[in-house]
């Protein structure tokens, strides 16, 4: 039986560890199992879902058909020796995530889990990642001293401390056959070189956008699809890289939540490239106001200046009007809505006005106090 001042030590590294990889990497891995308080069906599988430092995640089978539970810190087959993870998913919602993961099930050749890590795994373990800051800046150091144009951004040391991936960016392809020499005689581990974008990056190290939220890829997005400037375009945003690129200085993921509702509106908005010919002279496009349906023209050679709100139906009336050869007398009918509401600011609850105690000193006069006798 293990001492209890033991005991307490590995409790105290475990809540350690689980509280780093609840805050420090990257919180939006774990996954909520709304099937878990149903009872085991025919549905139950002994597949795993374990999942690691930086967005790294795996299914692995459960052989030994141990009781596991989401938050328990296993030792899994690693490649070479054993690595220590923590389980993140069980049950019938593995399945959802093979299929979200495009891995098929049958064909696909899934690693063990060995055991419940023991103390001294855990131990071992917490040493391990003691050491990846160190070696972080260490590494930065020697590719520096090497010349290559790369930036080594973590380090992740595989449980058992035989192996270390050094995660990096680089724009342009890199020989690691020095470098990971230098390497294996520093550190006496075996060593991976995994390369990641700037995005992953900026969901790793975090921060706040210019929304005034956290960004998304640190605390939701796990896969990041390609952004264009034709995003921006159809939502009729100016075209300032400053304003459009993110912290990763690439173009904002934002760009495309409501990129399909914006082409799906304006498959029904007439083409903007086609000038309006009216008797008054020609009209040409500035900007659309998608949500208000309205375009605006200016007449041609005055630029921006003097902008007229046309609502779609009438653009699309002359339009037609236009393609038979005729012109219509206005540009608008009726009276022209400068698309601009006025907001008068009225006393709605009754108080009174900021002023009030103003008004009041400047007409009145201090009273003297009388003096005492």
């Amino acid at each position: 039986m293990e001492p209890k001042s033991k005991t307490n030590r590995v409790c105290r590294i475990e809540q350690n560890i689980q509280h780093t990889y609840q805050t420090d990497s990257c919180y939006k891995l774990p996954v909520f199992n709304w099937l878990e308080d149903l009872p085991p069906d025919t549905l139950s599988t002994d597949l795993v879902e374990i999942r690691f430092k930086n967005t790294r995640k795996g299914i692995y089978r459960n052989v030994n058909n141990l009781r596991l539970k989401k938050g328990d810190i296993v030792a899994v087959e690693a490649s070479p020796g054993h690595d220590i993870g923590m389980v993140s998913l069980t049950g019938p919602l593995v399945f959802q995530q093979l299929r979200k993961n495009h891995i098929p099930q049958d064909q696909a050749e899934f690693k063990k889990i060995y055991r419940k890590a023991k103390p001294a795994d855990i131990a071992k373990w917490e040493e391990a990642l003691g050491l990846e800051h160190e070696t972080m800046l260490k590494a930065r150091k020697i590719a520096a001293d090497l010349k290559l144009n790369m930036k080594i951004g973590d380090v992740e040391y595989q449980g058992d401390k035989t192996k270390a991936i050094f995660y990096y960016i680089a724009d342009e392809r890199v020989d690691f056959r020095e470098l990971i020499k230098v390497f294996a005689e520093t550190f006496r581990i075996r060593i991976e070189m995994r390369q990641i974008g700037a995005r992953q990056e900026a969901g790793r190290i975090g921060g706040i956008g210019s929304c005034g939220r956290e960004l998304c890829c640190s605390c939701w997005m796990t896969n990041f699809s390609s952004v264009t400037t034709s995003a921006a375009k159809y939502q009729e945003l100016s075209l300032n890289p400053l304003k459009l690129a993110g912290q990763c200085g690439k173009l904002k993921c934002c760009l495309n939540y409501e990129l399909d509702a914006y082409i799906d509106t304006q498959k029904f908005f007439p083409r903007a490239d086609v000038p309006l010919e009216t008797e008054e002279g020609t009209f040409l496009h500035q900007k659309t106001d998608i949500f208000k349906e309205t375009m605006w023209f200016s007449k041609a050679g005055e630029g921006t200046m003097n902008m007229i709100p046309v609502p779609v139906s009438r653009v699309k009336e002359i339009q037609e009007i236009n393609k038979s050869g005729k012109k219509p007398e206005v540009l608008l009918t009726g009276t022209v809505n400068s698309g601009v509401d006025e907001i008068n600011f009225t006393n709605a609850v009754g108080q009174d006005s900021l002023t009030r105690f103003e008004n009041r000193r400047s007409g009145k006069k201090r009273r003297k106090k009388p003096k005492r006798k």
